[in-house]
């Protein structure tokens, strides 16, 4: 289990940086090298520890476009068949146990985990078996099992039954030690980490993208509707849709850079160009946000606010078409850069058209935009993912009130209906179904807010409608990623049927 293993001392470089918006650069540099011996000696140490905990946060960028490209929201496009292999074999539904993407989420994921497994190891004590006490600290690890958590969930989601240790960081004696665990006991402790963050985390944070007790509640809300546990979850989803968050008035406020971290947002991984720092041999674990790049529109020159990119995961026109006339998120979501170009001819805008399977659509979302990165320009635009917003957290309490053992249909509409009011800034087109209507209502509106954020493939699976929306899709098989093939080949890993 080489790929679970490889922190066998922990690489560290880290930045704290209160006084800038972006409060974390992670440790992208890993530059010098720390032991297990010489750490944790401090307040200062367990502090800096943790920001490294976050780290791999970053390095799940790929986890986003995957979730809609491997849906009917997206296509892989690119320059050709060959560009960017891995998401054009998930878009194509042929991809096997030796995807490179899917293997860097097993490994990103994995790494949080080992790091947070060092930090619970030595709560306590450290190495040297001194106890180091200070006032914060069991809020600080609250961030700790938050992140745990979320490895996990990342790691269910794609893989089901999965590797599962806590107890401590592995080493290389654990190799071959480990097997697969099944998908109800990695969410067993996925609920009892984010159950520990609730108890000891803060309602906020004064530092913009550290863990809060609304998010692990709402992290927890998202996990126990994976599980079918919707009277648990919309008790827990209560406390945070009553909360302090504000849906933004203007869809399109959030997305842009004076829109992170604001009024809607209950958790979002930061990025940073502060630091620049990249390498092209492992894209994905600068401290920019890779996925953007990959969003843009390839050859695009001229006195728009926007940057060129490699054309990749473009939304389809089917989704373009699924939302109603009046609903501000369309152009949020996807632009047309043919409408565009001919709304704005003071910025005479050129481009080359994206070369495969062009839907002549963009991501507006996370296009880049220019004077947001630096350094390589590629590989740092500081974009945040808007991991979990308010809007979800609404759209979650209404689909657990839909479908508790005795359901809140009242509760469901008037949560869905506040996200459509902000949607077309009226309440003429509030839902007024009850039932499976209403749920089939609550899932349409999950495309349609959440489109090209990363849900859509997981929503389609976790529902049980997968093989009937996505083309290529076979039940039984897709509902799961296969285990990386390096992982079968070192530890002897049981695969994921079909693969």
């Amino acid at each position: 289990m080489k790929n679970l293993l490889h922190i066998t001392g922990l690489l560290v470089t880290l930045a704290l940086l209160p006084s800038c918006k972006k409060w974390v650069d992670y440790d992208a540099h890993e530059d010098f090298l720390v032991t297990e011996k010489d750490y944790l000696q401090s307040s200062n140490d367990y502090s800096t520890m943790v920001i490294s905990v976050y780290s791999p946060l970053q390095w799940l960028n790929q986890a986003v476009p995957i979730g809609d490209i491997a849906s009917d929201n997206a296509v892989t496009g690119g320059e050709n068949a060959s560009d960017v292999l891995g998401l054009q074999q998930i878009d194509d539904y042929t991809y096997t146990p030796a995807n490179d993407y899917l293997t860097e989420i097993w490994k990103s994921a994995y790494e949080g985990i080992n790091r947070a497994n060092y930090l619970t190891q030595y709560k306590d004590k450290n190495i040297s078996g001194n106890s180091v006490n200070f006032t914060g600290k069991e809020a600080l690890y609250g961030e700790v099992y938050f992140l745990r958590a979320y490895y996990y969930f990342t790691l269910v989601k794609f893989f089901g039954d999965v590797p599962l240790f806590f107890e401590r960081r592995l080493n290389l004696s654990d190799s071959r030690k480990l097997q697969r665990s099944p998908k109800a006991d990695v969410y067993a402790q996925i609920e009892k980490d984010l159950n520990a963050a609730i108890a000891v985390l803060p309602n906020s944070n004064p530092q913009a993208g550290r863990v809060t007790k609304y998010a692990a509640q709402a992290l927890l809300g998202k996990v126990l509707i994976y599980e079918n546990k919707f009277d648990a979850a919309a008790a827990i989803l209560e406390n945070v849709a009553n909360g302090p968050f504000i849906l933004a008035p203007n869809f399109a406020d959030i997305f842009v850079q004076s829109g992170e971290n604001g009024s809607e947002s209950v958790f979002e991984i930061q990025y940073s160009n502060l630091f620049p720092y990249w390498n092209w041999g492992a894209a994905t674990r600068g401290q920019g946000n890779y996925a953007v790049q990959q969003c843009g529109i390839r050859g695009l020159t001229g006195s728009s606010p926007y940057a060129p990119g490699w054309s990749t995961n473009l939304p389809t026109q089917e989704l373009a078409k699924a939302y109603a006339a009046g609903d501000q998120r369309k152009e949020t979501t996807v632009l047309d850069i043919e409408a565009y170009k001919t709304a704005h001819p003071e910025f005479t805008i050129t481009y080359q058209a994206a070369p495969y399977k062009n839907t002549g659509l963009y991501n507006q979302k996370y296009l880049p935009r220019k004077g947001e990165t630096s350094g390589q320009t590629e590989l740092n635009y500081l974009n945040n993912y808007r991991t979990i917003r308010f809007a979800e957290v609404l759209l979650l309490a209404a689909e657990a009130n839909n479908r508790a053992a005795t359901p809140n249909d009242a509760k469901a509409r008037d949560y869905l209906n506040k996200v459509r009011r902000r949607a077309f800034r009226d309440n003429l087109h509030d839902v007024t179904a009850s039932g499976t209507a209403l749920r089939q209502a609550i899932w349409d509106e999950r495309r349609l807010e959440l489109a090209m954020e990363g849900d859509r493939f997981f929503d389609l699976v976790r529902t049980g409608r997968a093989a009937t929306v996505i083309t290529g899709f076979k039940a039984g098989k897709n509902e799961l990623f296969p285990i990386p093939q390096r992982e079968i080949e070192i530890s002897q890993l049981q695969q994921n049927p079909g693969y």
